[in-house]
């Protein structure tokens, strides 16, 4: 039998083509096309902000932990929590682990926030399509993509791209170099979120977190409840009685019969991992309604539309940042953006490691940790940025995912506008213009 593959290619050539519409990606195709550049915004689901929309409902990273909290994004970020408000679609609130201030909003207003702000800046949006393959030069310069679509297999063309799929999925095809989360160190675990409804929240937090813990310890001890992770949150909506989890835990990691390390970038262990993560969350439903106060008559609402990935490649840039660049709260000559968020690593087992910077303190985000060593039209922004496992656990908060795309869309289109090399933007130039269109750049920035 034979079989004819036709490979169909779009009329319209862009400057920019941005792989992934989560957070970091429409930040970045949103500030390419503002300034200037005509941007082709490629997302395998059906609506744009990624996790932000298919798995949770809270950005953090806004602002600093601890007793003087300053808010630490601004720019893209603050247009985002604008446009929620004007649905009354978001309320701010602790984080339970003392990680700061959360952002929390009704996921779907922000599908339409996004969208709107997107197709007011003029970038064209191609959902439902999936990036499978790039078309390149033998040194690796990107020219296209190929697309899988409900039109067939498409190509699509452009000067420059940004990665921001969050698996690294254009700088795996091409060749560029990587770490795959799971090989040095354990990469930390999957989580399928789910909403319950008909909470009696003044019931639930007559309780304080350490009394949910211990019931949930209590439980798990029993046998009757399959409760891996002992530390698991539930928080307020701004839906009334509604409540959100990130409770469930999920091995993210295996060995093949060969020894290979496969990840959440495995087709066969995503799909396995979708299954077994809505299977445990029963359980933790179970345990919710018998076990916890407020929950008598709740019941559940909804499952995060994918399951949650935390990392699985991180690519090494010109600059790769550290645990020790995240814990001393160092500054960059370059950066893009700050962060104050701890490293939060959710490893396997029944807790999470939480790792706090000095109180108020915040570390730079380089521009260079967004450049992959052997791009000259390519940048990444999002977690698959250059950064070591523990400094990856701190700095993939949403709001930084956010600056990083702010400042990859930015940076993209100089280059498109001086004919340049990623590697050769003015770095400096791109600060000051960050400055000017809002964002937080430097700690002195942070209000």
């Amino acid at each position: 039998m034979r079989y004819r593959i036709n490979l169909k290619k779009r009329q319209q050539r862009y400057d920019v083509i941005v792989v992934g519409g989560g957070t970091a990606g429409a930040s970045a195709a949103l500030s390419a096309a503002r300034n200037g550049s005509k941007t082709f915004l490629v997302e395998r689901l059906s609506f744009i902000g990624g996790t932000s929309t298919a798995v949770l409902d809270t950005f953090y990273g806004y602002y600093t932990p601890g007793k003087h909290s300053k808010k630490i994004v601004g720019g893209i970020p603050d247009e985002i929590v604008a446009g929620l408000k004007k649905w009354n679609s978001c309320l701010e609130r602790p984080n339970t682990h003392g990680a700061g201030t959360a952002v929390t909003y009704n996921p779907e207003y922000l599908k339409v926030v996004w969208e709107d702000l997107l197709t007011e800046a003029g970038v064209d949006i191609l959902l439902n399509a999936q990036v499978v393959d790039v078309i390149a030069t033998d040194n690796k310069r990107i020219i296209g993509l190929v697309l899988v679509t409900k039109n067939g297999l498409e190509c699509v063309e452009a000067d420059y791209f940004v990665d921001a799929s969050g698996d690294a999925d254009i700088c795996h095809l091409v060749g560029f170099d990587y770490e795959l989360a799971g090989v040095d160190e354990p990469a930390q675990t999957l989580t399928t979120t789910f909403k319950m409804v008909n909470v009696n929240i003044g019931k639930r937090y007559s309780i304080k977190k350490e009394e949910m813990f211990n019931l949930m310890e209590q439980a798990a001890k029993s046998g009757q409840y399959h409760l891996p992770r002992r530390e698991g949150s539930d928080h307020i909506t701004s839906i009334e009685n509604m409540t959100a989890t990130i409770m469930t835990r999920l091995d993210s990691f295996r060995k093949d019969e060969a020894g290979n390390i496969i990840n959440a970038t495995n087709a066969d262990l995503l799909s396995a991992s979708e299954i077994e993560g809505r299977k445990q969350a029963m359980e933790y439903i179970k345990f919710l309604v018998d076990k916890a106060p407020g929950y008598e008559h709740a019941s559940l609402s909804s499952f995060g539309c994918q399951i949650g990935v935390r990392e699985t490649r991180r690519i090494y840039g010109l600059y790769r940042l550290t645990k020790e660049d995240v814990l001393s709260a160092r500054k960059f000559d370059d950066q893009i953006g700050v962060c104050g968020a701890p490293i939060e690593d959710h490893h396997g087992g029944q807790g999470t490691h939480w790792v706090y910077l000095p109180d108020g303190e915040v570390c730079g985000i380089p521009y260079r940790t967004l450049v992959p060593i052997d791009s000259s039209n390519v940048l990444v922004a999002g977690r698959c940025f250059s950064a070591t496992h523990d400094a990856h656990a701190s700095v993939r908060s949403m709001g930084q995912t956010m600056a990083m795309g702010q400042a990859a869309g930015l940076a993209i289109s100089m280059a498109v506008k001086e004919k340049c090399s990623v590697r050769e933007v003015n770095v400096q130039a791109l600060r000051q213009s960050l400055k000017d269109a809002g964002a937080v750049v430097d700690a002195e920035d942070a209000r």
